[in-house]
C-alpha cells in the first residue's frame, strides 16, 4: 500500500515526497497541472530554505542576496540587515519546481496527473484520486481544495483587511545584492535579484487594481522599472488563510494549505521545507498526531513575528514609521531579519 498520497506537486507537496523517498516510504504526488508549475511569489528563498533544500540534494540554483533592505517607496530613506548564515537565493518558481520535481523523480516518487477532489477515510486507510494510501498529505495550495471539502477551513478574523499579491518580472539588472521591502501607504513592493539580467517585483496590498497602478506608489522605484516588464502579472489571494487543524484522522496538511499568515517575511517555503520533514518524521514513527504540535512549535517565530508586522502595518500611526524606526535602531533590525532566516 502507498503510504504518502501526496495532493499537489507545488515545492511543499513534492519536499513531503523527497523527505518520505529519503525515508524509505512509498509516496505518490497526485497534480494535474505538468512541470514547471509557476506561482506568484517573492521568489526569495531565505538562507535556512537554501540550505534546507541542499540537504535533501535539491540543486538549488539561482542568484544570491546578503540580506534585506527596507525602503521607504517615497524618499528612499532605507534599513538594512545582513544575514548571519550565509546568502539568500533568488530563484524563479518555475525553476526550483523543476528543480524539486526531477529530485522526487531520482528518488522514484511516481507523479499522477489527476485531481483530489474528494477524500474518504476510515481509521486505517484514506483514498483519493482512486488511490488508497496510509496518510493523504494536502499540500495544495493556499485556497486547499481538501481543507475546504472536509470543513476545515478557519473563518477570516473580523476587522482585518484581506491582503494579495501579485507578481511581475522585469528585463532589469540587479542594482543590490539585497532583496528590497519598499513601503508605502496602502502596500510593499519586494524586489528580489534573480538573474545577472533580471529582477522580480512582488507586491503585497490590501487594494485590488492593476499591477502598474500598484507599482505607481513608489514613484522611484516605479521610474527605474519603466519600460522594462518582460513578463505578465500574475496574482494570489486573499492572502490570509487559517487552518482548523494540520490533522484530521489520516489527513495532514503542509504548506499554505496548513495555514497561512502573510507574505510579509518571505518565510513560507522555509516553513513549508521543514514542516514536511517533520511530518514524514511522525509519520514514520507511527505518530502523525505528534505533527500538529511539531508543526505549531516550527511555525511559532513565523505566526508571531508575521503577525506583529502585519499588524503595525495597519496601524495609521505605526505604519509610516516602520522604515524610519529600522534605519534609527539598525541591530534591531538585523536581529528580526536573522529571526527567522
Amino acid at each position: 500500500m502507498i503510504d504518502l498520497l501526496i495532493a499537489g506537486g507545488g515545492p511543499a507537496g513534492l519536499a513531503t515526497a523527497i523527505h518520505g523517498a529519503l525515508a524509505s516510504l512509498e509516496v505518490v504526488v497526485v497534480e494535474p497541472r505538468p512541470t514547471p508549475i509557476d506561482k506568484a511569489c517573492g521568489e526569495g528563498l531565505m538562507p535556512g530554505a537554501v540550505r534546507h533544500l541542499r540537504a535533501l540534494g535539491v540543486p538549488v540554483t539561482g542568484q544570491p542576496f546578503r540580506g534585506i533592505r527596507y525602503v521607504d517607496g517615497v524618499s528612499g530613506r532605507h534599513a538594512e540587515g545582513l544575514f548571519h548564515s550565509g546568502p539568500g537565493l533568488g530563484s524563479r518558481r518555475t525553476v526550483l519546481q523543476a528543480a524539486l520535481a526531477e529530485r522526487a523523480a531520482q528518488l522514484g516518487v511516481r507523479v499522477v496527473r489527476q485531481r483530489v477532489e474528494q477524500v474518504r477515510q476510515d481509521e486505517h486507510q484514506v483514498s483519493a484520486a482512486g488511490l488508497t494510501a496510509r496518510y493523504l498529505v494536502a499540500a495544495d495550495g493556499l485556497h486547499s481544495p481538501v481543507r475546504r471539502g472536509l470543513g476545515l477551513s478557519a473563518p477570516p478574523a473580523p476587522g482585518r483587511p484581506a491582503r494579495y499579491g501579485l507578481r511581475r518580472h522585469y528585463a532589469v539588472a540587479p542594482w543590490s545584492d539585497l532583496v528590497e521591502v519598499h513601503w508605502s501607504a496602502q502596500c510593499e513592493a519586494y524586489v528580489t535579484p534573480l538573474a545577472p539580467d533580471r529582477v522580480g517585483v512582488a507586491v503585497l496590498t490590501t487594494r485590488q487594481a492593476p499591477f502598474d497602478v500598484q507599482l505607481a506608489r513608489f514613484p522611484l522605484l516605479a521610474q527605474r522599472l519603466a519600460g522594462r516588464a518582460d513578463t505578465p502579472a500574475r496574482g494570489a489571494g486573499p492572502l490570509r488563510q487559517g487552518a482548523r487543524v494540520r490533522v484530521a484522522g489520516r489527513v495532514l496538511f503542509v504548506g499554505d494549505a496548513a495555514g497561512y499568515v502573510d507574505a510579509l517575511t518571505g518565510e513560507g517555503l522555509t516553513l513549508a521545507v521543514t514542516a514536511a520533514g517533520e511530518l514524514v518524521r511522525c509519520v514514520r514513527a507511527g505518530r502523525p498526531q505528534a505533527y500538529e504540535q511539531a508543526w505549531r512549535d516550527l511555525s511559532r517565530g513565523y505566526r508571531v513575528l508575521t503577525g506583529s508586522l502585519l499588524w503595525a502595518r495597519h496601524q495609521p500611526r505605526l505604519a509610516p514609521r516602520i522604515v524610519p524606526l529600522a534605519a534609527r535602531l539598525p541591530r534591531v533590525f538585523t536581529r528580526a531579519v536573522n529571526l527567522l532566516a
